[in-house]
């Protein structure tokens, strides 16, 4: 990750300083990209310090007791739970709040960590279809789909679904089947005890504050992160400043994200909206609708999908609408093959590390190929059926 990130930054302002990316279009870039990075570093740090109050292992101490030790039980509560928060809250969300749950489940449960890790990567990807805010290329494609979130979801119904459902079989078959899962059933644990009760309650409030405003006042994601970090940030000044440190901010994504869309908007610039081009084709039926799914869904995984939609849209022809959720599609469902695919990957893979929870990368690459392929194409003839 450290070499990842900085030979992109390093790369991206050699672009800009050879002339090779016009000044112009790079500022575009980098204001657009903005609020982004300021949600990237104020929702981790919520996050981090949100897991130091232990909220994330009172919460999965009751979804497991939910769950009253039934594997089947427990996964059909974590695949709703992973799914309702990708849809309604979006998908970096779901990595940056919800992978500290399932972990933190894993650890009070005494089960496997990677069933549960893996649920909530895939989800935050494959269930981010349906609503403007599921995702943040479903935000940089507003002004191009023109819907408002009803007509989104009326729209995107039947592809969600679709998506859903391959998920669920392939996250079933690869880790929670029996033969994977190593148990056959769990102890529901106690109910939980946080030390810190104040940090516990004003890290809770925070967050559900943050979650409020995004579905409740329609704010900004890097507004409404920015204000329940700071509360907790303030908590924690006055109960244990100790945790404090520098270290908390996710420098490395943070250098990560400029050069990465520097780097791609100077490939752009020099070839690759031809190329885009010519992949997808011009044409707004089925045909069109799957190769537009494929190429978005294929260029996300060699190098993120938040790039990927922005170099994909400027390729599709202004009025083919159905060939643009088609991409959509692809960017969003598709990007589950590299750790790098979509930022919510990455976050996630953060979480897991600080976690101490190893993911088998071979592994990960070779189940997410079968997914990101069974799920974009059963999405894509979902959304070609019922449009």
């Amino acid at each position: 990750m450290d070499w990842l990130a900085g030979g992109l930054l390093a790369l991206g302002v050699l672009c800009v300083a050879t002339g090779l990316l016009p000044r112009a279009p790079a500022g575009d870039v980098l204001e657009r990209i903005g609020p982004l990075v300021v949600f990237l570093a104020t929702v981790i740090v919520l996050a981090e310090l949100t897991g130091k109050a232990e909220v994330f292992d009172v919460v999965a101490t009751w979804v497991a007791r939910v769950g009253r030790g039934n594997y089947a039980l427990l996964f059909l509560l974590c695949v709703g739970f992973a799914s309702v928060t990708t849809i309604t809250l979006n998908l970096d969300t779901t990595a940056v709040l919800l992978t500290p749950v399932m972990l933190a489940l894993a650890t009070r449960v005494g089960i496997a960590a990677v069933p549960l890790a893996m649920t909530t990567v895939w989800l935050a990807n494959t269930a981010s279809l349906l609503l403007p805010v599921s995702n943040l290329t479903n935000l940089l494609a507003a002004d191009r789909v023109a819907l408002a979130p009803s007509e989104m979801a009326a729209a995107m119904w039947a592809p969600q679904l679709a998506a859903i459902a391959v998920t669920m079989a392939c996250l079933w078959g690869f880790y929670w089947r029996p033969g994977r899962r190593g148990a056959v059933s769990y102890a529901p644990p106690a109910p939980p005890s946080p030390k810190d009760r104040v940090l516990f309650r004003v890290c809770a409030v925070a967050c559900g504050g943050f979650l409020v405003a995004l579905l409740v006042a329609d704010v900004p994601l890097w507004s409404a992160s920015m204000a329940a970090a700071l509360v907790v940030v303030a908590a924690f000044a006055v109960r244990d400043r100790g945790a404090l440190r520098l270290s908390l901010v996710p420098w490395r994504l943070l250098v990560l994200v400029p050069g990465m869309f520097l780097v791609v908007e100077t490939v752009n610039a020099h070839g690759l909206h031809d190329v885009l081009a010519a992949a997808m084709g011009s044409d707004n039926d089925l045909v069109g609708m799957l190769r537009s799914a494929a190429v978005g869904a294929g260029f996300s995984n060699v190098l993120n999908n938040l790039p990927a939609y922005l170099a994909g849209e400027a390729a599709i022809p202004e009025a083919n609408h159905h060939q643009l959720l088609a991409q959509l599609i692809g960017v969003n469902v598709g990007p589950v093959i590299t750790p790098w695919a979509s930022l919510a990957t990455l976050l996630w893979f953060e979480r897991c590390r600080w976690h101490g929870t190893r993911i088998d990368l071979r592994r990960f690459l070779g189940t997410g190929l079968v997914l990101s392929v069974a799920a974009t194409l059963s999405a894509t003839l979902a959304l070609a059926a019922t449009v």
